[in-house]
């Protein structure tokens, strides 16, 4: 499990960029640069990472299911996620 303050981090980027989503919008649009370096660094949506919503993990992240590659398989083994099932050939 990640630890909460790098969860809680990440929340806060994202209501960051949420806050000034519009403002870099129309900065973009005007080709004002200058104002756009005057945001807050974490008004980027780049800096948001995507973690796991059961353990918090950023790396082997699957976007299609919102979990890691361990909870995700934990999850489908277990029958939590519907229509997926263990691959035997």
């Amino acid at each position: 499990m990640a630890k909460t303050s790098w969860i809680a981090r990440n929340n806060k980027k994202q209501r960051t960029v949420a806050k000034y989503a519009a403002r870099r919008a129309e900065l973009k649009a005007a080709g004002d640069y200058e104002g756009l370096n005057q945001l807050p660094r974490n008004a980027s949506p780049v800096r948001v990472v995507n973690r796991c919503k059961l353990t918090g993990r950023r790396h082997a992240y699957i976007r299609k299911f919102g979990l890691s590659r361990i909870a995700f398989r934990e999850a489908a083994v277990s029958g939590l996620i519907p229509g997926v099932t263990k691959a035997s050939w």
